[in-house]
């Protein structure tokens, strides 16, 4: 009877370590995959702030294993791509051959996968030449050009053609070459799912339509209207019809030209997400909500 008792007693004693190990690796699972919304450089009155907490949270944008996000810093071409595909799940409008990469994209560059899911899905393309130039920063209005094609916002644009200067350029599959490394954010290098289009000689083959309405939008919009490149003026006033803009400090001032930071990326991708129904908008009591650019009848809609 006594060893009876001395081998239930183990057998309690076992399955209690069992749950508790089990308790423990949930818990550490758990913190593991929790991701960090706040950050050491990101003060609650920064401006781009709620916009930078609820795409940490889904995971879309990431810190620095300092703790820091860096808002300030310019955003490359190969992070934008990188975090577009863990924003938006879009399917491929075109395809590449296997295996083919950029000159400038080795096959073991961390972003190759995403900037190849880049130029498939239409959100970017690249220059003359067969290069991708992944370490170049990205102007606001790429961004913004390279959201509206990649997820084919309502143009509304019809009339007036202008030509592009340059054809889409298709990956080749060629000698590798060097690429500096750079210390990409927390996560990037482990999660490379969350694109880009590039300047003006690298646009789409396709002419771009614009018309009255497009140019009309841009001129009582921004006071800048003049700095807009012609060929974007129509996904400009796209992206502003459908509340994607975000304009820090002015908001009446786009400063198209101008390298987009980490927080005006982010600002962006999460508006755009707004205009597709999959993120709740910026509370309207936010400072944030100043900064979204509205069109006259938007404005009315917002109150």
């Amino acid at each position: 009877m006594t060893q009876l008792t001395k081998l239930v007693s183990a057998g309690v004693s076992l399955l209690a370590l069992n749950l508790t190990v089990l308790a423990v690796g949930a818990l550490d699972t758990y913190a593991q995959s929790s991701p960090t919304t706040t950050f050491s450089d990101v003060q609650p009155n920064y401006w781009a702030q709620p916009f930078i907490r609820g795409l940490a949270a889904r995971n879309i944008v990431t810190g620095y294993p300092d703790g820091t996000f860096r808002p300030e810093q310019p955003v490359d071409r190969d992070e934008f791509a990188a975090i577009i595909r863990k924003a938006f799940d879009q399917p491929p409008t075109r395809q590449i051959q296997s295996g083919a990469v950029y000159k400038d994209v080795p096959n073991n560059y961390w972003a190759t996968r995403p900037i190849e899911e880049a130029y498939q899905q239409g959100f970017m393309s690249g220059y003359p030449g067969g290069y991708f130039r992944p370490n170049q920063s990205v102007s606001k209005v790429e961004a913004i050009v390279a959201l509206n094609k990649g997820l084919n916002l309502i143009t509304g644009t019809s009339a007036v053609t202008v030509p592009t200067a340059m054809q889409r350029v298709v990956p080749q599959k060629t000698a590798q070459k060097p690429v500096k490394r750079r210390m990409m954010p927390l996560a990037f290098t482990t999660l490379m799912q969350p694109l880009l289009i590039s300047k003006a000689p690298a646009v789409a083959a396709n002419p771009v339509n614009l018309n009255r309405p497009a140019s009309f939008v841009i001129t009582n919009t921004y006071a800048d209207a003049n700095n807009i490149p012609q060929y974007a003026v129509g996904d400009v006033a796209a992206a502003t019809k459908a509340n994607i803009v975000v304009n820090y400090p002015n908001i009446k001032v786009l400063n198209p030209s101008k390298p987009a930071t980490r927080g005006e990326i982010t600002a962006l991708v999460y508006q755009t997400l707004v205009s597709q129904g999959k993120i709740e908008p910026i509370a309207i009591n936010l400072a944030a909500n100043q900064y979204i650019v509205r069109t006259p009848v938007n404005k009315q809609n917002a109150q």
